[in-house]
């Protein structure tokens, strides 16, 4: 496990984190200016549920008279917080938004640490994902509901396929993509135009068939071009968020062991605005408590056929097989440096 000093976040991430607690009291919530004391103690907290979580822990007791508290004006002083894992998981766990409400709150509490980006989905039961036949029905059942979504109708009216996703459900690896393009409209598989076969040959390289991981989109269905004859479009901050929760599913019955991020658009939409691409590829981040490695789309890469770009993603893709325990040959290690090639 990583020392807390070893892994202080970036003042973006702060503020990102803090932008999620805020959401956790409710869309539209008013809070006053913060204290530095204030962000201090935030920042205290938010470590501290991370180093439980990387431990294992899933469940905190958390006492009532704190979450009340929490609710409260920040400016008000809180009662001393303190975090212990609670002995059993409870029966059911407690959604953060009615956690954080101090009417009717029971004299302790369990705090869910598999909760995520506001507006996730529950994490699917660790029944499902662990058993292989209740988890084929679960994603059966899952596809069939994205099949037949109509929640963007303007979507819904200009698609030929939903394109859900395509491998193993039982994949250790997991490609996620922004929005299916023309090509993975007509065939409903992801990534089967020019960008998918070269992911396709980065999936090879790297010493895996294609099918042995699971490729998906944020976005289920093309965005639709009103007007264009040809061409796609960067899916809407409203479509991708009316369509993660399918993609928050696939990711809890799959429980991939690292998570690939392909392209800015991809990154924005699993972790938000944040910095750019060209500063956050290479760099591990967590999501839905799984490492995930954002790197540049495969289209970029088409676009821009420098060796020293190409160098980038797969030195992204060794971090990945080193995350996974793969072997790396000196030969792989040496692709796209000067004088060799994949």
């Amino acid at each position: 496990m990583r020392r807390l000093a070893e892994s202080r976040p970036t003042e973006t991430c702060k503020l990102d984190r803090r932008q999620n607690l805020r959401a956790v009291h409710g869309a539209g919530a008013t809070m006053c200016p913060m204290t530095d004391a204030y962000h201090q103690l935030l920042d205290a907290v938010i470590w501290q549920l991370e180093e439980l979580k990387e431990r294992g822990v899933r469940f905190v007791s958390v006492q009532a008279e704190t979450l009340a508290a929490l609710a409260r004006n920040p400016h008000v002083p809180a009662p001393k917080i303190s975090l212990q894992p609670a002995p059993r998981p409870p029966q059911k766990s407690v959604p953060a938004a009615a956690a954080l409400k101090p009417p009717g709150l029971q004299p302790a509490t369990s705090l869910d640490l598999s909760l995520g980006m506001p507006g996730e989905t529950a994490v699917a039961p660790a029944a499902a994902a662990s058993d292989p036949e209740a988890k084929a029905a679960a994603f059966a059942a899952l596809r069939a509901r994205a099949l037949a979504c109509q929640k963007c109708p303007h979507l819904a009216a200009s698609r030929k396929n939903v394109v859900f996703g395509v491998g193993s459900i039982h994949a250790q690896l997991l490609f996620v993509g922004e929005a299916p393009g023309a090509d993975e409209d007509e065939q409903g598989e992801p990534f089967v135009g020019k960008a998918g076969q070269l992911l396709t040959r980065i999936i090879q390289t790297m010493g895996l068939a294609r099918d042995a991981v699971y490729i998906g989109n944020i976005v289920k269905c093309r965005p639709d071009t009103p007007g264009q004859t040809a061409g796609n479009r960067k899916p809407t901050g409203e479509e991708m968020a009316t369509c993660i929760p399918f993609l928050h599913e696939q990711i809890d019955l799959i429980r991939p062991r690292v998570i690939v991020a392909l392209g800015a658009t991809a990154v924005e939409g699993l972790l938000g605005k944040t910095v750019g691409i060209t500063r956050l590829r290479g760099n591990w981040r967590t999501y839905r408590g799984i490492p995930l490695m954002p790197t540049y789309h495969p289209a970029y890469l088409l676009r821009n056929q420098a060796l020293n770009e190409k160098r980038r993603v797969w030195e992204d893709m060794l971090q990945v097989m080193e995350k996974l325990e793969m072997p790396v040959t000196e030969k792989q290690r040496g692709f796209f440096m000067k004088g060799t090639s994949a």
